[in-house]
């Protein structure tokens, strides 16, 4: 197995593609520091991760708080005494237009899922740097790539990512560290399900493959990107779109 006694931490791994992840990651062996804001879904992807047969902690960390992630990191040091992977999943949606959005909606999601971003890795960082080794793995978005209706928060935030990757892959990578992103399209999780089934033919319409993707095709290009197979993939931003943006 890939991840044998490797410590991962995966935040926004309530549900859809943090779940899926931390199950992917547990079924190759890693020790998951299981991380969301809601207890209630911890407490579920836990058991699931425990009942493929792998160790878990966990966590219920709110990323917009500087001391929820470090109290995290700290806790994680304590029972495994290293940090391998850190998977920057953690996100939040907040959609209007331009000319209806508050700076609330815009401050709420640049808060989490780019300063959270920033927050996590900043915390793991130099635990990395000591060990000589690690990877961090950031959820963008294509959204951040091409831009999006309705959505100048959220495009900010992970153009923002991708940046902060690219970033730090230069600043990292002689210490042995690789950063990448990872830009998912259409994908079937809690956060898509509200969406009206017309738009969602719409969106399908534009992938070449001709569907939505499945949380469980994100995870595998996590899994790839922190395993060894990629050791020489470093500030790459990957999309996982089914062709949307084609």
């Amino acid at each position: 197995m890939r991840f044998t006694n490797r410590i991962i931490i995966i935040t926004g791994a309530g549900g859809g593609i943090g779940r899926a992840t931390a199950l992917r990651f547990a079924r190759e062996g890693a020790k998951i520091a299981v991380c969301d804001r809601d207890r209630a879904a911890v407490d579920e992807a836990v058991a699931m991760v425990q009942a493929a047969g792998a160790e878990a902690l966990e966590f219920a960390v709110d990323v917009t708080d500087s001391a929820s992630v470090g109290g995290m990191v700290a806790d994680v040091l304590a029972g495994w005494h290293r940090i391998d992977v850190l998977v920057n999943n953690a996100g939040a949606v907040m959609d209007a237009q331009l000319k209806d959005m508050s700076e609330e909606q815009f401050d709420r999601v640049i808060d989490v899922n780019l300063k959270g971003t920033y927050r996590c890795a900043r915390a793991v960082v130099g635990v990395m740097l000591k060990q000589g080794s690690g990877a961090i793995i950031n959820a963008s978005s294509i959204a951040g790539v091409y831009g999006n209706f309705g959505q100048t928060n959220y495009v900010a935030a992970k153009a923002g990512v991708i940046g902060m990757t690219k970033t730090w892959a230069r600043e990292l990578g002689r210490k042995g560290i690789r950063v990448n992103a990872v830009c998912p399209g259409l994908i079937e999780t809690p956060m898509t399900a509200g969406l009206p089934e017309k738009v969602m033919e719409v969106m399908r319409g534009r992938i070449p493959l001709g569907r939505a993707g499945r949380p469980e095709e994100i995870a595998s290009v996590y899994a790839f990107l922190a395993s060894e197979e990629a050791s020489y993939i470093n500030g790459a931003v990957i999309e996982v779109s089914g062709g949307m943006s084609l």
